[in-house]
């Protein structure tokens, strides 16, 4: 066995304790109300990764639900504000003041209206680009600098149509099939993601 394999060994068997290495935050509105909303799909992903792992996000802190778990041998802290939308940045900033980790340790997950409903696409950085939490993200930590990996919601049916109406609205039965597709892939995506393999995750799943 070489070095390397031992190394590895020893990041697998890493033990539960310990600083989080990530912070992994999925984007949505908290409530009965929001639930199956295109605005959730950030939750809607970690709700996919936890039903996997086998864990709950049932703990509160940084104005969020949250859990840790060890992710692809890495210490992940997955958390679902629960500020409303426009106002995520306020539980991201605290939980990264609280862990002092830095923007290059974020991972958000969100919904993209220019996608379609089963369709991901993975950025290392950027503007808002319209989304309110992601804005709110920005202006709290001060950075365009960190992950996100966009889950497709499909546009507006009709351009007219008021924004916020459409993002809000539920999910159809043959989308949320195809979301639990995109969600799924979000998930492969986080494992590749907070091994430094972004590029990989890119290649593999974005739309």
């Amino acid at each position: 066995m070489g070095i390397m394999d031992i190394f590895a060994q020893l990041e697998q068997s890493r033990p539960a304790g310990g600083k989080p290495e990530w912070i992994i935050a999925g984007l949505g509105n908290y409530g009965m109300t929001y639930e199956n909303t295109r605005h959730n799909a950030g939750f809607m992903a970690l709700d996919t990764l936890a039903q996997q792992e086998e864990i709950e996000i049932n703990q509160y802190k940084f104005k969020s639900y949250y859990t840790i778990l060890t992710l692809a041998g890495k210490r992940c802290l997955l958390l679902k504000p629960q500020t409303y939308m426009n106002n995520s940045g306020e539980a991201i900033a605290e939980a990264m003041q609280f862990y002092k980790l830095t923007t290059e340790q974020l991972i958000v997950i969100y919904d993209d209206i220019s996608l379609a409903p089963g369709k991901l696409r993975i950025r290392r950085k950027g503007s808002a680009g319209g989304h309110n939490g992601i804005k709110s993200i920005i202006e709290l930590t001060g950075s365009e600098d960190f992950l996100r990996i966009k889950l497709g919601v499909g546009k507006k049916p009709n351009p007219n149509m008021n924004l916020a109406d459409w993002v809000l609205s539920k999910f159809r039965k043959q989308e949320l099939t195809q979301m639990q597709i995109s969600c799924a892939n979000a998930c492969e995506c986080l494992k590749l993601m907070v091994n430094s393999e972004t590029d990989k995750a890119m290649n593999l799943y974005n739309a």
